[in-house]
């Protein structure tokens, strides 16, 4: 595990950026192409507008994403197709890309997204850390032993909150009671993660996340397993590790 503490979201989300370009033109340089997983949220703002202005070949890489609301419109403001379609795939030309769709038949959804990510490993995920420290959708307690790339899980109350505070949704009614969601499993397996974590409201997550063993009910404990793990934070993001450090 490698911690990076920035002054301001906007700089670590520069540094996860060309770290992120770094490791996919790696990639490319030695498989020809470059597997990749993007997550949405507020808190990939800063890092999308800087990676998307990389000096990367974006015709070879193939790209992925974590998680999205069953039975939401891709017209709705939260929705993650419409966030990755304005924030990132209208800026570059990818190769190919898998995007999560809610609205369909979620059984032939799943199998095809399955099938697809299991083709060959993801070269680089970028996961990000709820403020209940889910990882995608995997909220607390999350199942670490599930080996099935994507599945259906609940949305809990602390997460549905979140996304309300974060004015994705007006109410908690208004917030899907499920979705899909790549499992901790196929995160794992990924042979780079960086997650891009600033701002206040995720300081307790990093907190609980840094100073805790393997939790089920803290997700992102089992971030630390993994031998490639890169943590990017900032100044808000940080200010309780040093409670404890």
């Amino acid at each position: 595990m490698k911690i990076h503490i920035f002054e301001s979201a906007d700089q670590s989300g520069l540094e996860a950026a060309r770290e992120s370009a770094r490791l996919i033109n790696e990639a490319i340089s030695v498989n020809g192409t470059a597997r990749i997983v993007l997550s949405t949220g507020a808190s990939q703002f800063e890092f999308l507008e800087h990676f998307v202005k990389m000096d990367i070949a974006w015709e070879k890489v193939e790209m992925f994403h974590l998680d999205e609301y069953i039975a939401l419109s891709e017209e709705h403001p939260a929705s993650f197709r419409k966030y990755l379609k304005e924030r990132f795939l209208q800026h570059v030309n990818v190769g190919k890309y898998w995007l999560v769709d809610g609205e369909g038949d979620t059984a032939a959804v799943l199998n095809n997204l399955n099938q697809e990510i299991s083709k060959s490993p993801i070269d680089l995920a970028l996961i990000g850390i709820g403020e209940n420290a889910h990882i995608a959708f995997n909220d607390p307690p999350a199942d670490f032993n599930d080996d099935r790339p994507f599945k259906v899980v609940d949305l809990s109350e602390t997460c549905k909150m979140q996304q309300v505070g974060e004015g994705w949704f007006a109410t908690m009614e208004d917030v899907p009671k499920q979705a899909i969601s790549m499992s901790v499993q196929q995160i794992l397996k990924s042979r780079n993660i960086i997650s891009v974590v600033p701002r206040q409201s995720k300081a307790r997550a990093i907190k609980d996340t840094l100073q805790n063993g393997i939790d089920a009910n803290i997700p992102a404990t089992i971030m630390k397993t993994h031998a490639n793990w890169s943590l990017y934070l900032d100044k808000q993001s940080s200010s309780l590790i040093y409670e404890w450090c």
